[in-house]
């Protein structure tokens, strides 16, 4: 019989092993206190996966932000090139969001019924960062400002954003330092309004894809805007199907249409002229 082989020890091998008084992993990363967050208002069993769901999506939306903030003040000091990357990582972040929605799709009507009315009046559409992050791309309605007028901290926060170019706008206005033809009513609008498509930025986006070779940086950064709606407009359609079909058409806790109210949230666009020049070139 063969001596059975002696267990690897990484201490051999310099790993650090004792952790007195030293950070650790989990004190990096302040592990006890994300894996005591999560307190089920029922015995239901899939609450956890409810909670667990909404609480890594807010994660992930905490960084969209960081990366969102951070792209948008590179294109403003001209330095897109930079930006490229940070877009594109935005873009694999609601990539991952997407992957989220398969694993609530688990639940069954039947779980989320024995815990749905411990959520309260609680909704998806009162999270602040979300509505940070729309208002940050440009997606911007002020009557979103309400359900968060409870929270003087968060108010603020938002309304500094409307105050703000979004990055569509920081966009536009970097093209046309470029030299490329942006309508000055665009360039000077009041950025807290709503975005209108204008003909005049469709025709503009029209000249950079039919030479982008001479436009090069202006059509890399409107193919990175794209990339992200592309990977936004997934994460809302995953979030209306998975509504669905879980609740049908019921209402939403918060009160809204519930499925009907997030159908016509697929309808708006963030960057319009992006989308129209495809049918005009």
């Amino acid at each position: 019989m063969h001596a059975a082989p002696t267990p690897y020890d990484p201490a051999t091998d310099g790993a650090q092993m004792s952790f007195d008084g030293r950070m650790s992993y989990g004190d990096y990363l302040s592990i006890d206190t994300i894996l005591t967050a999560q307190h089920c208002r029922t015995d239901a069993h899939d609450e956890m996966l409810f909670i667990i769901q909404h609480q890594t999506s807010e994660l992930w939306m905490r960084l969209a932000l960081h990366e969102i903030d951070a792209a948008r003040s590179m294109i403003a000091a001209d330095r897109a090139r930079e930006a490229f990357k940070m877009l594109a990582r935005v873009s694999r972040i609601f990539e991952q969001l997407n992957s989220a929605w398969d694993v609530l799709r688990t639940m069954t009507p039947s779980d989320y019924s024995r815990f749905r009315d411990g959520l309260g009046q609680s909704s998806g559409f009162q999270s602040w960062q979300y509505r940070l992050i729309e208002y940050a791309v440009g997606n911007r309605n002020a009557a979103m400002l309400k359900p968060h007028a409870h929270r003087p901290d968060i108010l603020s926060k938002l309304q500094a954003e409307l105050a703000r170019p979004s990055l569509y706008d920081a966009a536009l206005a970097h093209v046309a330092r470029l030299g490329l033809p942006v309508p000055q009513a665009v360039l000077t609008r009041d950025v807290s309004q709503a975005w209108v498509a204008d003909d005049g930025v469709r025709a503009m986006w029209e000249g950079v894809y039919r030479a982008p070779e001479t436009h090069w940086q202006a059509y890399e950064l409107a193919e990175k805007l794209v990339d992200f709606e592309d990977y936004f407009r997934r994460w809302r359609f995953n979030h209306v199907t998975t509504v669905e079909r879980v609740i049908g058409f019921k209402r939403g806790t918060g009160g809204t249409s519930g499925v009907s109210y997030l159908r016509r949230m697929l309808e708006v666009q963030l960057f319009p002229e992006l989308w129209q020049v495809r049918t005009t070139l």
